[in-house]
């Protein structure tokens, strides 16, 4: 699910703050730009380099991006269904700048290379879902298993440290899925306004992923726990009965609160999902 209902609150709001004119928001969002993140306190310089990782199905592009010195835990990001985009590398880098060897792929890598989107974020969401569709838990795993092997090929990723993971949208699914593919390997799993997490199918997400080791952290939006209200209970109940530490919340964001080339972009919400991540990041990478 990839909720695109409020660009007029948006631009709404972004006009009353003094952040731009209407006019200017409309064509960063057409543009698939973002607006600038928060900078991270004691930001570390990184080096950032656009990759190919070869996997069994072919070759994907991705962004790396990571210390300049140094080795640190790596983590791999599964973008929503608009891809990777600048609003992913951004946030990439933001990642990188706090301490992680982070990698950005473009998952719909068999069809195009990035941008896969052709109005960024604006991007009427029916056009993306053949992408979307082609994409299946044969695919998630085997994508999964081959990135986390490129990460863990690389100088700059700390051997001796978990790796973390987290989706946004229909990512979130594949993150979980990233932690059956890799059990022994990932550390964290966070899934942002994630769709799909528990189906009543044996392959759920939610099923494969509590046979893990990894901590978790799943912020659910609004009118997701409005549609699903008790998908959270299910989430929470079987994360208990598996024993695995999970940190279970609705935001007041809706469905796709986190980007900031969103066009229902939440900051307070998409601030404080970030200051969750690293927490996670901190403890279960540590």
């Amino acid at each position: 699910m990839c909720d695109q209902d409020h660009f007029e609150d948006d631009s709404h709001d972004f006009e009353k703050r003094g952040l731009v004119t209407r006019r200017q928001f409309g064509a960063l969002v057409g543009a698939g730009a973002c607006m600038v993140l928060p900078q991270v306190a004691n930001a570390v310089s990184v080096t950032e380099s656009e990759v190919t990782i070869t996997t069994p199905d072919g070759t994907a592009d991705a962004y790396f991006v990571r210390p300049a010195t140094g080795t640190a835990p790596g983590v791999l990001v599964w973008p929503d269904i608009f891809g990777l985009r600048p609003a992913f590398r951004q946030m990439g880098k933001r990642l990188a700048e706090s301490g992680y060897s982070v990698v950005v792929v473009n998952p719909f890598y068999r069809v195009k290379k990035a941008p896969t989107a052709a109005n960024g974020a604006t991007t009427p969401v029916p056009e993306l879902m053949p992408l979307a569709q082609a994409l299946n838990e044969t695919t998630h795993m085997t994508d999964a298993k081959a990135f986390v092997a490129w990460l863990d090929s690389q100088p700059s990723v700390a051997k001796d440290k978990k790796i973390g993971t987290q989706g946004y949208c229909m990512g979130g699914p594949i993150a979980f899925r990233t932690s059956a593919a890799m059990p022994d390997r990932i550390g964290a799993v966070a899934s942002f306004h994630g769709g799909g997490l528990v189906t009543d199918q044996p392959n759920s997400p939610l099923t494969q992923a509590v046979k893990t080791k990894a901590q978790f952290l799943i912020a659910i939006a609004s009118n997701d726990d409005q549609r699903s209200p008790n998908e959270k209970n299910v989430l929470k109940e079987t994360f208990e009965k598996a024993k695995l530490a999970a940190e279970i919340e609705v935001y007041s964001g809706a469905h796709g609160w986190c980007p900031p080339d969103s066009r229902v972009y939440n900051e307070p919400d998409a601030e404080k999902a970030w200051t969750r991540l690293i927490a996670l990041y901190v403890k279960a990478l540590a």
